[in-house]
């Protein structure tokens, strides 16, 4: 089915589902903490507009309290204690390019290509709409994946899991028509525990052993177990 047959609010959800899987490439490929938190709170602001636009077209109501939940925690709140945390941490100029950028992008490329074969299957039963948006989250969750992977700053790695829950989000709003309220309220308030405990344990971190490179923690925990 040509997406140009699709109603005119889910290709309006595809074109920000896809600028969401743009953000995470951006993500994933920048140097700064500070650009990456940014680019992580444009991409939770961009969850939270698919998830207006889906409650629009379903008439769900209930979503658009989920998108304005999504934007104050996800754009405004997280993003807010991300930018704390680095700055208590001192990270505020810190860079990290990876090892092999080329190759990790085309790693994220092939995610995609492979989120997309995934799916295939649902050409047979014509779900256009369920298969595009199920392939795109699928991908974030990937690069996500990748990102907490191939980066050692501790921060980064966080911004990585929280860019996965996005993708997971995404998908079930997206292709669900969203979840049950509570549902929704309790893996926000998950994701919120989550951010506090990272932020306390990653202080904690930095006060031992004055650096949040996992590289260096692999390295300390190797000496000790040779000890």
């Amino acid at each position: 089915m040509n997406l140009s047959l699709l109603p005119l609010l889910q290709q309006l959800v595809l074109v920000l589902a896809a600028i969401v899987l743009f953000l995470s490439f951006v993500l994933l490929a920048q140097n700064r903490l500070i650009s990456a938190i940014h680019a992580f709170a444009w991409q939770g602001a961009l969850v939270a507009a698919v998830t207006t636009v889906v409650a629009a077209t379903g008439h769900i109501h209930h979503l658009y309290f989920s998108a304005a939940l999504t934007l104050a925690l996800k754009a405004l709140l997280i993003p807010w204690m991300l930018h704390r945390l680095v700055r208590r941490l001192e990270l505020e100029r810190h860079t990290e390019s990876l090892q092999s950028p080329t190759l990790v992008t085309m790693a994220a490329v092939a995610l995609v290509i492979f989120s997309y074969w995934l799916v295939l299957p649902m050409i047979q039963e014509e779900l256009t709409f369920t298969r595009n948006i199920v392939a795109i989250s699928l991908a974030v969750v990937l690069i996500g994946l990748l990102m907490m992977v191939f980066r050692t700053q501790a921060v980064a790695q966080v911004l990585g899991f929280m860019s996965m829950e996005n993708g997971l989000f995404l998908a079930a709003v997206s292709a669900t028509g969203g979840m049950p309220l509570v549902v929704e309220l309790g893996v926000a308030f998950d994701v919120l525990v989550a951010m506090v405990l990272f932020g306390v344990f990653f202080l904690q971190i930095r006060e031992s052993i004055d650096s949040l490179d996992v590289d260096r923690l692999n390295r300390l925990r190797e000496t000790g177990g040779d000890q």
